[in-house]
């Protein structure tokens, strides 16, 4: 059986192109539950992308939650051993509040995860999934990507504590170079840390490029290895023909708690969000007691329904309206040929003046008028 992709939303669209894309490169399926109990996600909420759940009692007492991501619900119900490696999509309803409507939603959620002994092949292979994801959308897209490595590396050598980190990685966020001046400051952090955070902050380059200023920030071991994975990441996706669409952003940052290699983000024209975020969360696996790797992305399919208009302009190509002395056979022979060029046809005994149509035809008793 074919189906035309015309008849598709936009995120079902893409649901289908992704799952195809992730299958070609040996990922395999991963069903959840729609919900789980409350305290997984209680435990890791500034991990979700909204601290708003839905909970509801279970039969047995225990507070239970429509699932408001996918990630935590994989991460709890997988093992792996030694250099195994589980390479894992999905394609999800979850519920959160809607980017769009701003209230609560089903949304179709689609992603995958890479998750065991993740080395550089396996992390070099789901950010270009992830960049191919873009390009499955749309043409005119880019990822940004950063380093938790570089922004940890750097606060590290000026020693800040947890809580000024915390305010540190805001300003750094807002690009708000200015305000990283002030309060180091106030925190008595040397000018040549503080420099170096305003000019990783302030640049904005595809990422071969920014690979020279990114070495020539490097103060420690930590920031030394961040440098290094990126400088191979931009050569890998030079080899696959993807490095023009990678650029360096420091202000895409993440929880410290989570977050401790790689980060990135994916953007598509005229949707001013991310519709695309991923990177490497190891700590994650360790807060949930699995010594393992863990390296994966989520496509925001509910911030699709902004993207473009693929509704058609017309309701339909062809509105055919025959009057009551029409021939009921050259009705539906005008309907058959119409369809058998691809025309799609609504059939109406008068001119409905609220259906929008490329072509009005009329059959009368005298035969079809054009």
């Amino acid at each position: 059986m074919t189906f035309s992709g015309d008849v598709l939303r936009n995120e079902e669209r893409a649901i289908y192109s992704l799952r195809e894309l992730y299958r070609k490169y040996g990922y395999s399926q991963f069903k959840v539950s729609r919900f789980e109990e409350y305290d997984l996600y209680a435990r890791n909420k500034s991990f979700l992308i909204s601290e708003n759940i839905l909970t509801f009692t279970d039969t047995d007492g225990k507070l239970m939650a429509l699932k408001p991501d996918v990630t935590l619900s994989i991460i709890k119900n997988i093992n792996t051993n030694g250099k195994s490696t589980q390479k894992l999509y999905y394609n999800e309803t979850v519920y959160r509040t809607s980017a769009v409507s701003h209230g609560f939603k089903e949304i179709m959620q689609t992603g995958l995860e890479c998750v065991g002994y993740v080395d550089m092949l396996a992390e070099s292979e789901v950010v270009m999934l992830a960049m191919r994801s873009l390009e499955q959308i749309s043409s005119d897209h880019v990822l940004d990507v950063s380093h938790m490595g570089l922004i940890e590396g750097l606060l590290d050598s000026a020693n800040i504590d947890s809580a000024s980190r915390a305010d540190i990685l805001e300003l750094v966020k807002s690009k708000n170079t200015t305000g990283i001046k002030r309060l180091c400051e106030a925190l008595g952090v040397g000018s040549n840390i503080a420099d170096k955070l305003c000019l990783l902050t302030d640049i904005y380059l595809p990422l071969s490029e920014a690979l020279e200023t990114i070495e020539s920030c490097v103060v420690n071991e930590k920031m030394k290895l961040a440098y290094g994975e990126l400088k191979n990441i931009s050569e890998i996706m030079a080899m696959y023909g993807l490095g023009e669409k990678m650029k360096f952003d420091f202000s895409i940052v993440n929880d410290f708690n989570y977050y401790d290699g790689l980060i990135f983000k994916g953007f598509i024209n005229s949707i001013p969000d991310s519709i695309l975020s991923g990177g490497r969360y190891d700590k994650l696996l360790m807060k949930m007691g699995k010594r393992m790797g863990a390296i994966g992305f989520a496509v925001y399919l509910d911030r699709l329904e902004r993207f473009g208009d693929y509704e058609s302009e017309y309701d339909t190509d062809i509105l055919l309206v025959y009057d009551e002395d029409a021939d009921v056979k050259t009705v539906v022979e005008t309907v058959r040929q119409f369809n058998a060029n691809g025309k799609s046809v609504k059939v109406s005994a008068e001119d409905d003046k609220s259906v929008r149509y490329r072509r009005l035809v009329k059959v009368t008793a005298g035969g079809v008028e054009l």
